[in-house]
């Protein structure tokens, strides 16, 4: 089994109406994504939903995966049963394919005498490949999009949607974070994972169902060795890389958890960085595009800043 189981202007000057004087001054048409989060307040960032957080933990440290309640509640509410009950702990990496996946799970789970129990989770879940669009919040993208009617962000996640059909969906970008199936659509329980480390394989989309995406940590998985078999699995159990543990941010001690916050994709600020994006205005470009595709925009993320010592 595969992966298939295993008005530019305008927006521009919003963003500067909180800015330090010194950006605000700046010629607008030279505002880059650095002076946007420059001139970013506190309320342009959100701390992610600890019920709503895996930390991968590896030997090379931890991966932090924000998970999409919105998009696919049955398969979330999967992972954190089977994160709560440690299914992942002891479990492996098992796959890396080239300008493609990660994947992790039980590299045993094809052999029902050798599967690892999934605890209190569900052994069956329904296909979540989309949702209804009405009462999605959703930030749609001024450029047109090849794979869909409109493209945008929903609380973070790249997303698409269709409003003739009433349907959204998340886009398999870099990071995106989805649920190995079978040929059956509904084949698919959340226990075995891959992350996209490739090139926005959108041909995905509405094809498999996407659980979250990994905003810290990439570089992590994406440096992993290729596998040597086919579809890039390992063929030799030492070349998988061992997981430690995946654990849910809101069974880890406060003090133990990531301080980190996510630029958030609902603000002005957001739309005047998704403009110095699409135009850049750094002095090494010389012809800005005046357009960008959904899957190159980047959701930044910070460590959250320290308190301001009062004096």
């Amino acid at each position: 089994m595969t992966l298939l189981r295993p008005a530019l202007l305008v927006l521009a000057l919003a963003a500067c109406q909180h800015a330090p004087k010194a950006v605000a001054d700046q010629p607008l048409k030279a505002l880059t994504m650095q002076d946007v989060l420059d001139a970013s307040t506190p309320d342009d960032w959100r701390r992610p939903d600890p019920e709503n957080t895996l930390y991968l933990e590896l030997d090379s440290g931890r991966v932090v995966i924000e998970l999409a309640p919105d998009f696919a509640p049955a398969h979330v509410a999967n992972i954190r049963a089977l994160a709560r009950g440690g299914y992942w702990d002891g479990l492996s990496i098992n796959r890396s394919h080239d300008n493609f996946v990660v994947q992790w799970g039980d590299a045993n789970g094809e052999d029902p005498a050798k599967a690892k129990p999934l605890g209190e989770a569900k052994a069956k879940l329904p296909a979540e490949f989309t949702r209804p669009a009405e009462g999605l919040a959703f930030t749609k993208l001024p450029d047109v999009d090849g794979w869909a009617p409109e493209v945008g962000f929903s609380q973070g996640f790249p997303a698409a949607r269709d409003p003739k059909a009433n349907l959204a969906w998340p886009a398999h970008c870099y990071a995106a974070v989805g649920a190995g199936r079978g040929m059956e659509a509904d084949s698919s329980n959340g226990s075995e994972l891959y992350v996209v480390i490739g090139q926005s394989p959108r041909q995905l989309d509405r094809n498999i169902t996407t659980v979250g995406r990994v905003i810290s940590g990439m570089e992590r998985l994406s440096v992993l060795p290729r596998g040597t078999g086919p579809l890039g699995f390992y063929e030799k159990p030492e070349q998988r890389t061992a997981i430690r543990a995946i654990r849910l941010a809101a069974t880890v001690p406060e003090a133990e958890r990531e301080p980190i916050e996510v630029f958030r994709t609902d603000t002005r600020a957001w739309d005047a960085l998704v403009e110095s994006r699409r135009n850049r205005r750094d002095d090494w470009y010389r012809h800005p595009a005046g357009h960008i595709d959904l899957c190159n925009i980047p959701v930044p993320v910070r460590a959250i800043p320290a308190p301001e010592k009062k004096p």
